[in-house]
């Protein structure tokens, strides 16, 4: 069981009480003209992740307390927790990466 903190209400609980929104800090392909972005770069941030081992940051949602979005750091060894954190605030840098390895893999199968 995976033990959660939310940093905006305090609220205290297991992955039941929670939803994990995937990788955090993910940015949008800059364009304000959304026909101009290339299908590469839309492809990128639709399905391209990191899919490390070790040390990870990702979205979370409170979703039977505030129902704010925060961040989180674990570890995808262990499952611990390593830090929580709001939207905005500064992001905490990774502890030693010894056993990570910073690969970006499709998350649906190879594009062709």
């Amino acid at each position: 069981m995976l033990l959660i903190t939310c940093p905006v209400c305090g609220a205290v609980g297991d992955e039941s009480e929670f939803h994990c929104g995937g990788e955090a800090h993910v940015k949008r392909p800059a364009s304000s003209k959304p026909g101009n972005v290339s299908d590469e770069s839309q492809y990128e941030y639709l399905y391209v992740r990191n899919n490390p081992r070790g040390p990870h940051r990702e979205m979370w949602q409170c979703v039977r307390g505030c129902g704010k979005w925060f961040n989180a750091m674990r570890d995808t060894l262990s499952l611990q927790f390593l830090a929580f954190y709001k939207i905005g605030d500064p992001i905490p840098p990774l502890p030693g990466k010894k056993s990570a390895t910073k690969t970006r893999t499709p998350i649906q199968g190879r594009r062709k």
